[in-house]
């Protein structure tokens, strides 16, 4: 059932992204170009989400267990640290120069435009990477 549910909600986030123009990498682009063709649409559905999470976050928290679950599972860390600061600064540079974020990337492979086709492997061999070097670094800290 966990199964169908994620599918429903990948498959309601895709459509969004199809809706709201964000698989188009031009529109990411002309959206950070506010000397030339600035396209603040991305602000407004950007502004939206963050509505819509909060609202349902503040709703879900009201409740004493999740509908799925034993405890809900919030992060207790509130420092920050190189990680914080190093990977969001990646992920940024490499939206930037790409036009695309993971979610957006996936739903414009459907399109087969060659941007997507470069940019999705790179994706998964950077998440492979990261993975690699976060495994060495636990396995150093263990030892």
């Amino acid at each position: 059932m966990s199964f169908l549910v994620n599918l429903g909600l990948g498959l309601l986030f895709g459509f969004g992204l199809l809706i709201s123009g964000m698989a188009n990498p031009a529109k990411v682009l002309n959206f950070l170009d506010l000397f030339g063709t600035w396209d603040p649409s991305l602000a407004f559905v950007m502004g939206g989400a963050v509505l819509v999470g909060a609202i349902g976050y503040r709703y879900v928290l009201r409740r004493d267990e999740p509908i799925r679950g034993q405890s809900f599972h919030l992060p207790t860390r509130r420092d920050i640290d190189a990680r914080v600061l190093i990977g969001p600064a990646i992920f940024g540079v490499g939206w930037g120069l790409g036009g695309f974020c993971p979610g957006p990337a996936l739903t414009a492979l459907s399109f087969g435009a060659i941007g997507t086709l470069t940019f999705v492997p790179a994706m998964i061999a950077g998440m492979a990477v990261a993975r690699l070097v976060a495994e060495r670094n636990n396995t150093a800290r263990a030892a």
